[in-house]
């Protein structure tokens, strides 16, 4: 006999048909649901209970119709066992207080219970199963959809996505983390292993990933407002007569300035970094008026508005290699709009003014970038020589060569630049090494 008739599938496949959505999320979900119970429809053993049923589609289908799975319970019962159905759910209702009270989220009733008969507990121990697999599989989604965005449809559904993952978290009990039901998992395969850390990585990703989302819906708002403004200044330019050009104009070149102020880690601001040429380009080709005066004055203001960016970065150091490599090429960014100031335009004593200070700074962030770089590296090589002296100190603790590995380790530390992510461990590896050094040698 299979554990789901052909009946009960038709029913359950019907179902699933109608709450599978047509995003990529939703069609893999309703892909895994069927192979599930393809498999089990092949599969011979005792006939799936309404329970059983639940418990296979839930996980991926939390909002599946109770309805619909008591019916394909109904159609997958064998004939004959009305009466032992009748007698099983008056004892399941007797036994319902005793085995609520068993599962209760306190350690001091759960502990005994798992002890003598940790069978009562498989409830609640199915519904922290089913709450990890779901934090986990929604927040590697939402971190797909959030942090690969392509549209501001993915960002939509990551918001969702993001949410449900948080409602699956808090529903997680404090006490669960780090418990492994051994004789469940011995039953069931449980792939959970749910550390405080782990805990506390998912709410830290999930709380970046919203604090990204507010960000990014800014930014998209931002941008439909600029693009609002470019298309209203642009058909009133075209509407206008010689004298009312000028407002018109001016208008316009702000919705343009507004379009370069968008932040450019932003899905919304790299769109209006490509937008940002076309749109200058439709200026100057319809005006035809911007003086090299107002040429030069844009240029001098795109170069502050990137300075101002690499200044903003540069705040609360130290920064890793990366972020130092982005502060100079925003640096490098003013410093190329500055040159294209001519000198026969007025503002040009300005530009030369900006493009020494930003020369420096320039300088300043490429030098901490390679600081930066050379004091990681000084540290890594430290933490590999603290490996073999652990090694070696495990396997001769007087061997003579353990002193001189610790001063090879105090000499690499002392690679490792002050200001820079590197050094404060370094400084920690620094004293490590010196107290041992001072236990090897002869007093």
């Amino acid at each position: 006999m299979s554990r789901l008739s052909e009946r009960a599938f038709a029913i359950l496949s019907a179902e699933l048909k109608k709450c599978a959505g047509n995003d990529p999320a939703s069609r893999i979900q309703r892909d895994m649901a069927m192979k599930r119970l393809a498999k089990l429809r092949i599969q011979s053993g005792s006939p799936l209970t309404e329970s059983e049923i639940a418990y296979e589609i839930r996980d991926l289908f939390p909002d599946f119709s109770p309805a619909v799975i008591r019916r394909a319970a109904q159609a997958n019962r064998p004939p004959g066992i009305g009466n032992a159905l009748k007698w099983a759910t008056l004892l399941t209702l007797g036994g319902v207080g005793t085995i609520a009270i068993a599962n209760l989220p306190y350690p001091p009733i759960r502990r005994p219970v798992a002890r003598v008969a940790p069978i009562l507990l498989l409830p609640s121990f199915m519904q922290m199963d089913y709450h990890y697999r779901e934090a986990i599989a929604l927040t590697e989604q939402a971190d797909q959809l959030v942090n690969q965005a392509t549209s501001a449809a993915d960002f939509q559904l990551g918001t969702e996505k993001v949410q449900q993952a948080q409602e699956h978290l808090d529903a997680l009990p404090v006490w669960f983390l780090g418990y492994e039901p051994r004789a469940y998992c011995s039953l069931m395969g449980c792939s959970w292993r749910f550390t405080l850390d782990e805990f506390q990585a998912a709410r830290q990703s999930i709380a970046r990933m919203e604090a990204k989302l507010f960000q990014e819906q800014n930014a998209l708002t931002l941008l439909e407002e600029v693009n609002a403004e470019l298309s209203s200044a642009k058909g009133q330019y075209l509407a206008a007569n010689a004298t009312e050009q000028t407002p018109a104009i001016a208008a316009w070149q702000t919705a343009i300035d507004r379009l370069g102020q968008i932040p450019a880690e932003t899905l919304a601001g790299k769109t209006a970094q490509t937008q940002l040429t076309s749109a200058q380009r439709d200026f100057q080709d319809m005006t035809g008026t911007m003086s090299a005066s107002q040429r030069s004055s844009n240029a001098v203001e795109a170069a502050k508005l990137f300075a101002l960016q690499a200044a903003n970065a540069s705040q609360n150091p130290p920064h890793p290699e990366a972020q130092w490599e982005q502060i100079a090429q925003l640096w490098q960014e003013a410093i190329d709009r500055l040159k294209e100031v001519d000198a026969e335009n007025p503002g040009y004593l300005e530009a030369q003014t900006k493009l020494a200070e930003y020369t420096v700074n320039l300088g300043q962030a490429q030098t901490r970038q390679v600081a930066e770089r050379d004091s990681l590296r000084a540290l890594q090589q430290a933490k590999a020589r603290v490996s073999n002296w652990q090694s070696l100190a495990a396997r001769d603790p007087q061997s003579p060569q353990l002193v001189s590995l610790l001063q090879d380790i105090i000499n690499e530390l002392d690679n490792v630049q002050d200001g820079t992510t590197a050094a404060d461990e370094a400084r920690e590896l620094r004293q490590f090494a010196q107290n041992k050094l001072a236990q090897l040698q002869p007093k």
